[in-house]
């Protein structure tokens, strides 16, 4: 007997507090100008963390978001796979445990996961590759919090593609044998050669934070291969991109002209233009999150939960959620809704 997963329902936590484009064109002391900051990087505002917003504590706002949008209970819940970053309240402390401890979902285990911006796509495979083979879980909530604009230098001109990193948290729950919003197949792309092209240079053990560098240490997500990787991505980028969404709708069964609905993570506006004219999709057919930023690899469920909320997705709807994350990683699945 076939065995099927099916998407129960999302949650989101968002903070209250902005940063618009005229202050980050102020912030990179006017090399960029407001005008660019909205019509070339695709940013109106985005979502910067509050006094409260970390990144462990969103997580756990966005799973009680989740539980009540969905109506289950956390004792339902076999399994809690956490897509939070790695910079989080307390280091070396494991996100799941503490949104399992929060929620109060006694009878699941957990898990964190790290993929950087294409976390969910491979944490959702996970998850259904869990539910398929594993009889005694039923129940996976894929959950997480990301606020990595924290490190974010303004005046590091390599930077650019990165000053759109918001924050906040996502979470989605699957379920065996749901019988709709069916997750079929997935693929992924990963591009070693681009694995240390891109990070936090300082603090870590290659490069400690002492006396002499700490307050750079806070700022210091960087480019750390800035021509390489642009060459490099300029090359594979689209290509793997690409492929991963011809591999997911060809492991699904469904054919690509089926696509109703494109969950893509916020990326420049040209490029975001470029993969919606390319796949034959008006600008109906995806969300822009140019009023919420790029809030890492919350961006799919994010732009999931807007679709079903502004009917963009409806029964019978198919959906694909792409994503790209440094290291570099490309995914992308396919969903059929209702």
């Amino acid at each position: 007997m076939s065995v099927n997963v099916g998407i129960v329902g999302t949650g989101i936590y968002l903070p209250e507090k902005f940063m618009t484009a005229a202050e980050i064109a102020e912030a990179t002391n006017g090399v960029w100008s407001e005008e660019a900051v909205v019509e070339k990087l695709g940013i109106k505002k985005k979502t910067i963390p509050g006094e409260n917003d970390g990144t462990q504590e969103m997580a756990v706002r966005a799973a009680q978001d989740c539980l009540k949008n969905t109506g289950m209970k956390a004792e339902e819940i076999d399994v809690v796979l956490c897509v939070g970053e790695e910079w989080k309240e307390y280091p070396l402390t494991t996100s799941a445990l503490y949104v399992i401890g929060q929620i109060g979902a006694v009878n699941a285990w957990g898990i964190d996961v790290q993929n950087r911006c294409a976390t969910s796509i491979a944490a959702l495979k996970m998850a259904k590759d869990m539910l398929i083979a594993d009889d005694s879980i039923h129940t996976v909530m894929v959950v997480g919090g990301y606020r990595n604009g924290d490190f974010v230098d303004f005046t590091d001109k390599n930077m650019s593609m990165m000053f759109n990193l918001g924050a906040g948290g996502g979470a989605i729950i699957l379920k065996k044998n749901y019988g709709k919003n069916l997750l079929l197949g997935s693929h992924i792309i990963a591009d070693g050669t681009l694995a240390r092209a891109a990070g936090v240079e300082i603090g870590g053990i290659a490069n400690p934070i002492n006396g002499d560098n700490y307050k750079e240490a806070f700022k210091s997500l960087r480019l750390m291969d800035p021509i390489g990787m642009k060459n490099r991505l300029n090359e594979v980028s689209m290509p793997n991109w690409f492929k991963c969404i011809d591999k997911a709708f060809e492991k699904s069964g469904v054919d690509k002209s089926e696509l109703d609905y494109l969950a893509i993570l916020h990326i420049k506006r040209s490029g975001h233009n470029e993969m919606v004219n390319a796949l034959n999709l008006t600008d109906d057919q995806s969300i822009y999150l140019d009023e919420y930023g790029h809030i890492g690899q919350i961006d799919q469920i994010l732009s999931l939960h807007l679709a079903v909320e502004q009917g963009k997705v409806k029964d019978g709807s198919v959906v694909s959620m792409i994503a790209a994350g440094i290291g570099y990683v490309w995914g992308a699945n396919v969903i059929r809704w209702g």
